[in-house]
C-alpha cells in the first residue's frame, strides 16, 4: 500500500510538472505575441512553480535515500534548498515584471484581447487539471504544491474576465494594473515563504512544538531535579528534533534510572519527533548513591 500511494504521488507531481512547464513555455511566447504583460507575469511565476514542481519530483527520489557519513540525518533538509531556490527565482521575475508593467501604465500600448482570451482559456484548463490531480495527495508536500497551483486557476480565471472586458472596452492600463496585482499577491506570499524557509535554516525552534510546555513536562515529575541544553529545531519544517540533558534525583539504583527514561519516552512520544535524544546526568548525591551500592 505505501509503495503504491509513494508511486501515485510521484506520478501526480510528475504529471503536474509536465503540464506546467509546457504551458509556462507556451504562456511566455504567447504574452509577448498578444502584448500582454498579465500574462508575461503569469507566465515568470508559472516558471517559479515548475522549478518547485521540478525539485519535489527530484528530491522525492533523493529522500528514499538513507543517512550516512556525509548526511547523518538523512536527505530531508535538501528540501529547503528548493525552497530558498524557488523563492529567489519568484522574486527576481516578480521585480522584472512589476518594473515592465509600470512602465506599460506610464506609456499605454495596445493588448490583443483575443488571444488574452484564448491563453486564459487554456490557463484556466491546463492548471486546472493539475491542481485536481495534485489535490488527491496526502502528503504535505502535494499539498503544498496543490496551493500553488491553485493560485495560478485564480490568476488566470483574473485574465479571462480582463479579456472579456477589454474586448468590449479597450482600457489599455487594464493589463498591466492586473498585472502588478497578481504579481504583488505572489511576491507577498513568496516573501512570507521565504522568510519561514530562512527561520528554518538557522534552526530556530518550530511553532508547533513548546520547549517550555516540554522542560515544565519534565519538571512534573518527582525524579527530576534539573533540565539543561534543550534545544529543539526543525530538519524541513515538518520533521523536528529534540534534545536535551536531565538531572535526577532521588533514584537509588539502575533499574529506577530505566523506569526514569520509559517515562521521558512517554512524554516525548505524542510530539513524534524524527529525532529525540536525552542525556541523563546524576546529581552529586544520587551519583554517589548508585556507586556505593554498585560498590557493595
Amino acid at each position: 500500500m505505501t509503495h503504491d500511494h509513494h508511486h501515485n504521488q510521484e506520478g501526480n507531481i510528475k504529471i503536474a510538472f509536465f503540464l506546467n512547464i509546457g504551458f509556462t513555455v507556451l504562456e511566455f511566447f504567447g504574452g509577448l505575441y498578444v502584448n500582454s504583460v498579465a500574462i508575461i507575469s503569469d507566465a515568470l511565476h508559472d516558471l517559479g512553480d515548475s522549478i518547485s514542481l521540478g525539485l519535489s519530483w527530484y528530491l522525492d527520489h533523493k529522500s528514499k535515500q538513507g543517512a550516512n557519513r556525509s548526511f547523518t540525518f538523512g536527505y530531508t533538509r535538501f528540501s529547503l534548498l528548493g525552497a530558498l531556490i524557488n523563492s529567489l527565482v519568484l522574486i527576481a521575475g516578480s521585480i522584472f515584471v512589476i518594473n515592465e508593467a509600470v512602465a506599460r501604465i506610464i506609456t499605454p500600448e495596445h493588448t490583443d484581447a483575443q488571444g488574452m482570451l484564448i491563453f486564459a482559456i487554456i490557463g484556466v484548463s491546463v492548471n486546472g487539471y493539475a491542481a485536481w490531480k495534485v489535490s488527491h495527495g496526502k502528503t504535505l508536500n502535494e499539498k503544498v504544491i496543490s496551493w500553488h497551483l491553485l493560485e495560478d486557476v485564480l490568476g488566470w480565471a483574473a485574465v479571462l474576465i480582463v479579456s472579456i472586458v477589454l474586448i468590449f472596452q479597450d482600457i489599455h492600463y487594464l493589463d498591466p494594473a492586473l498585472s502588478i496585482l497578481i504579481t504583488a499577491y505572489v511576491l507577498w506570499n513568496v516573501i512570507k515563504r521565504l522568510k519561514e524557509t530562512l527561520y528554518v535554516f538557522l534552526q530556530g525552534s518550530p511553532d508547533d512544538v513548546s520547549v517550555e510546555e516540554l522542560e515544565s513536562k519534565f519538571l512534573e515529575k518527582d525524579f527530576v531535579d534539573e533540565t539543561k541544553h534543550l534545544h529543539l529545531w526543525s530538519l524541513d519544517g515538518e520533521r523536528h528534533v529534540f534534545t536535551a540533558h536531565l538531572i535526577l534525583q532521588g533514584v537509588s539504583d539502575y533499574s529506577e534510572i530505566i523506569e526514569a527514561k520509559k517515562e521521558i519516552r512517554k512524554i516525548l512520544k505524542p510530539y513524534n519527533f524524527s529525532h529525540s535524544t536525552i542525556e541523563i546526568e546524576l546529581d552529586s548525591e544520587t551519583s554517589s548513591l548508585i556507586e556505593d551500592n554498585h560498590t557493595t
